[in-house]
């Protein structure tokens, strides 16, 4: 009788604890294989995987009673990361492999799925495995396909195998594997969309200048074919690149969701546009076992919702949390999983049904009636959480004539925008959408004309206690892109133009 210890992590939410992988082959003749330590369904099926690798790689299924125990026990284990070290830990506890060879792998992890051939393939999460791993300072064997999420890791030491085969010559010393070599990364391999082609929408841009300064939530409103989408899709040429922090950590929601990483633009600020018949699952993410969602795969990047009153209302609520914490923590009935979620959100809406409401030509067919039901789709507490509501109207045919030359660049907004976030980061270590209740009373203090102008509004639109601060927080964010030490009213009252819907709501009631 014989046990071997193979290390490996099992992924749980964004972290990846170490798993002390045992095998114990005794005595009988039945040969059958026994997974403890709440395996899923997958790791289960990994015995047929691994007995199936170890007979076609020439080794020998060991006669007697195999027990498998992932431990510690009561962590969820899933994927078949498991199978390779499962495999290696079968040929040590059955003396197939020599002693020394365990040498080879102390303090090494393990990860990769098997294939009946002995082929390692990849899993998900490699780069969160990546991460922990290079904090106690182990190596890793992983799959060749995941050498891309290791090789972002500054101090991983990472060897890639693309068969079992080739694990057992590194363990017996007659073969080495190749090494991952940190990243160099290439220039980005395309251009973002430019501001330069959008023609006119002169407000409209400003409001996205001001979202893209201070990370606001932003609902552009117009009828079809104003350019609403287009304008969302140049925001992420308006924002600062990621740091290497936020850059990994987006990166490894994306390892854990199994989307591929591009070298190229991987330190590209996310941006996401789900249909909008997308689920609650899809959008926050869950299942069985849970899964990062549209909101999590849009950390520290763009989420822009087209048609959002046409999203389900559940769908919609679901966004109030995440919005105002920056995490999603999912629960089922076993266990729980927090992802990050710090998105900054844009959406855009028509006006009404058909979206011609007022239109000069008289395309709107719509009653009070329908417009009302069709824009309470939104419910008031979302709506309170979006920053700016700004109207994109129809433009005259002349607008369309602008040369691109007469047009403002994305570069030289960008500029603008990059000097703003410095005088945050400088004065608070965030930008101004994410400050606290007490660092907006510290930091968001308005001169006394301002604070009056900003009374009066409350007063008058019936702002509530939440509408107030993030009036305060725009006009903050006006104040750093005109490099301005104080609210001054000028700021509050572009800052109040720019929530429409306060206003809209106000008039409907009153």
């Amino acid at each position: 009788m014989a046990i071997a210890t193979v290390l490996s992590r099992a992924q749980h939410g964004m972290t990846a604890q170490l798993v002390h992988v045992e095998v114990h082959v005794g005595g009988g003749i039945n040969g059958n294989m026994t997974i403890v330590g709440l395996p899923e369904v997958v790791v289960k099926e990994s015995k047929d995987r691994v007995r199936a690798a170890i007979a076609n790689c020439h080794f020998e299924i060991p006669v007697g009673r195999i027990i498998v125990n992932l431990s510690p026990a009561d962590v969820p284990k899933e994927g078949g990361c498991f199978d390779l070290p499962i495999a290696i830990g079968i040929l040590l506890a059955s003396r197939q492999l020599p002693a020394f060879a365990a040498n080879a792998i102390e303090k090494c992890e393990l990860y990769g799925e098997l294939s009946l051939g002995g082929e390692i393939r990849p899993v998900k999460g490699a780069l969160l495995a990546a991460l922990a791993a290079a904090r106690v300072e182990h190596r890793l064997i992983i799959p060749a396909g995941n050498a891309v999420e290791a090789s972002l890791v500054a101090g991983c030491n990472a060897l890639v195998a693309d068969h079992l085969l080739e694990v057992v010559a590194y363990m017996l010393g007659s073969a080495s594997l190749a090494a991952v070599d940190a990243v160099d990364l290439p220039p980005p391999s395309a251009e973002l969309p430019d501001l330069d082609e959008v023609r006119g929408q002169a407000h409209a841009k400003r409001a996205l200048e001001i979202a893209a300064a201070g990370q606001h939530s932003l609902i552009f409103i117009g009828p079809p074919g104003t350019g609403k989408s287009m304008l969302a899709q140049r925001l992420s040429g308006l924002l600062p690149p990621m740091s290497e922090a936020e850059a990994l950590e987006a990166a490894a929601v994306r390892s854990i969701a199994g989307a591929p990483i591009d070298l190229a633009t991987w330190r590209r600020r996310p941006y996401r546009n789900p249909h909008h018949t997308a689920s609650a699952v899809a959008m926050v993410g869950g299942g069985p076992r849970p899964r990062p969602g549209e909101i999590s795969l849009a950390h520290q990047g763009v989420l822009f919702l087209d048609e959002l009153p046409e999203f389900d209302r559940k769908v919609l609520e679901v966004l109030r949390e995440p919005l105002e914490s920056g995490t999603i923590v999912i629960s089922r009935a076993a266990h729980q999983a927090e992802f990050p979620a710090s998105f900054q959100l844009i959406a855009a809406m028509n006006p009404c049904p058909c979206g011609y409401l007022n239109d000069s030509a008289g395309r709107c067919r719509c009653t009070e009636e329908k417009v009302q039901k069709y824009r309470s789709r939104l419910s008031g507490p979302l709506l309170d959480r979006l920053d700016m509501h700004v109207e994109v109207p129809p433009l005259p045919l002349e607008c369309l004539r602008t040369p691109t030359a007469q047009i403002e660049k994305s570069s030289a907004v960008a500029a603008r925008v990059r000097a703003a976030r410095e005088v945050q980061h400088h004065r608070q270590g965030s930008t101004n959408a994410r400050l606290s209740t007490r660092q907006v009373e510290r930091i968001c203090n308005p001169t006394p004309a301002a604070l009056t102008l900003l009374e009066r509004a409350a007063s008058k639109f019936g702002l509530s206690a939440r509408a107030h601060h993030r009036v305060l927080k725009l006009a903050r964010t006006i104040a750093d892109l005109s490099d301005a030490a104080d609210i001054e009213p000028p700021h509050v009252s572009e800052a109040l133009g720019l929530r429409r819907l306060d206003r809209a709501q106000r008039n409907s009631t009153g």
